[in-house]
Order: C-alpha cells, then structure tokens, then sequence
C-alpha cells in the first residue's frame, strides 16, 4: 500500500469507532495485532483483534464520542497521527461510575501497516488527564 492509501486506511478506522461500528474491526484490523499501549482497565486482556474489539465496546458504551485528527505523518509502513478525541461519560467504566460528564483526550498514535490492515499499535495519550476528568485521579488543589 502507498503512504497515502495508509494514511486513508488510519483515518478510516477512527471514522469507524466514531459511528460505532465494531465490525469494521474486522475488515481494518489483523487479527494478530498487537497494541503495545492497551488500555488501563483490568480485564481488557485478551490478545489481537479480539481485544481491540473488547476495548472499541467498553469505550463505546461508556465515553461515545468522537476522534479529531489533528496532524497525521507517514513514512513506509507506519503513521503516526495526532488526535483529540472528545466524549461524554455515560454508562461506568470498570470501577468508576460515569458522571455524565464531558471529556477530552489528546494523544499520539502510531500504526503500522501490515497487508493492507491495521498491525500493531504504539499510543501516547493524556491518560493522568483522562483518569482526572472521570475522577479516578483527584484534581490538583485549588481545581475545579
């Protein structure tokens, strides 16, 4: 696949979790792929496609919401995409119940491309931030 075609298949696959569509996973994702930034939830550990897909549900369901990609790079096999992605805490994540709040998360993402599909994935995203906004981490003092 050329950079571009990447780049149109990364930005396919948020436009897929944004209209909840988990089948999609399917079609975009390997299904050895191999996220080495999974999520901070007990419970999500089930390898490859499936647990990408175990994720896509838990998210979906508690925090739907939207991915802006703000800046998206490529070169060879990989591309790396800065995104926001905004939300509302709706239904409780494992441990935390939802607060019906909105949220917002910036991140970096990197994919690598395997045979037209989704390989692995490598993430840096504002997790102290998000864990703040759901209330899992306290606010510093003085914070609203």
């Amino acid at each position: 696949m050329s950079i571009e075609e990447n780049k149109r298949l990364v930005r396919r696959f948020y436009q897929e979790i944004d209209a909840g569509n988990v089948d999609a996973m399917d079609e975009l994702v390997a299904e050895d792929y191999k996220d080495h930034s999974p999520p901070p939830f007990p419970g999500l550990g089930a390898p490859g496609r499936e647990g990408l897909k175990q994720a896509f549900r838990l998210f979906w369901e508690s925090t739907p919401g939207t991915h802006d990609i703000e800046d998206q790079i490529a070169e060879g096999d990989k591309v790396v995409t800065r995104l926001t992605a905004r939300g509302v805490f709706e239904k409780d994540l494992p441990g935390v119940p939802a607060t019906g709040k909105p949220i917002t998360m910036t991140g970096t993402v990197i994919h690598r491309i395997e045979n037209g599909k989704l390989a692995e994935k490598w993430s840096d995203k504002d997790l102290f931030g998000f864990l703040q906004q759901i209330g899992v981490i306290p606010p510093p003092d003085g914070a609203a």
